[in-house]
Formats: structure tokens, sequence, C-alpha cells
């Protein structure tokens, strides 16, 4: 039976790629002479992964953030891989750093999401839930193809990708 994996995982020597060049611009930029600004990559367990933004002020925090956006877009990581949600927090004296933490898996609620559109959708075809990916199998290659559409659209916010499209 046909299949295929849809799964959030980010292509990681990309992604320390761009935090290397974004560093390096950092380095070399007039605006950022003299200051603490920079991004660290750590990662912390298999799925556990977050990039560190550190500058002087909330205005520096923000380019930063615009420099590693533009260094992941051009090294073709889709920047809904980070999340920037969080607030900058206070470090000692004037300094702020901003916690962004990189998606990866599927999570429950994004997994039953996945599920219910693909049963609300009139396709042949059937979602189950393995770990952080989601397998969708069905009966035509037509139907497989249709249902990747299907999520690229209906779950636009989600860098989805798909793997294994087995026949």
């Amino acid at each position: 039976m046909p299949s295929f994996d849809t799964v959030i995982e980010p292509d990681l020597v990309e992604l320390r790629n761009a935090v290397d060049q974004a560093n390096k611009e950092i380095g070399t930029r007039f605006d950022f002479k003299g200051s603490s600004a920079k991004v660290e990559f750590s990662e912390k367990s298999a799925n556990e992964r977050e990039l560190m933004l550190y500058a002087d002020s909330d205005f520096q925090i923000q380019q930063v953030r615009d420099v590693l956006i533009a260094r992941l877009s051009k090294r073709n990581v889709d920047a809904r891989f980070v999340d920037f949600s969080g607030k900058p927090v206070k470090l000692g004296g004037d300094k702020l750093k901003l916690p962004a933490p990189v998606k990866s898996g599927i999570d429950a609620e994004n997994g039953k999401k996945i599920q219910t559109l693909l049963k609300g959708s009139k396709l042949k075809v059937q979602g189950a839930i393995q770990g952080d990916a989601v397998r969708v199998t069905g009966a035509k290659r037509d139907e497989l193809q249709a249902a990747m559409a299907l999520l690229r659209k209906e779950l636009a916010a989600l860098p989805l990708s798909f793997d294994n499209f087995r026949d």
C-alpha cells in the first residue's frame, strides 16, 4: 500500500551554517561594534534544540533576529522552524537574551490536527501518528499527492516535509 511520512525536521547542518554566518555578519557590522550581540545554537537532546540570541537592547535583539532570518533564508532553511514568539529575558546590566526553540517533530496536538484534516477531506487516505511523524497511507498515489497538497495548504504555519514516499 502506498504511504509517506509527514515530518517536521530542519536541516541541522544548514542551520548551524546560518548561525555561523549570522555571527560573522554581526561581528563585522558597524552598528554592533562593541556590543555583546551574538547567536548561539545548543542541542539539549535529539529533539530539543534551541537558538539563543544575545544583545544589549530590544532594538539590537530585533536586528540580530533579522540578520538570522536573512541567513536562514539564504541557506534555504525555513524560518518557520525557529519560534521567536518568546519575550527577551534581562541579564545582568543592560544585556538581553531571547530564547528561540527550534521546532522538530510533530507534537500530539498537530498530529491530531493532521489526522482530522485527512478524515474530513474526501480523500481515501488514513493518517497514523508514529512517534513524532504521521504516516499517511492510501490506495492510490494520486490520493497521496492530493493529501500532501491539502496538508501544505491547510497547515501553512507548520514547515512540513514528506519522507519515505513508497509505492
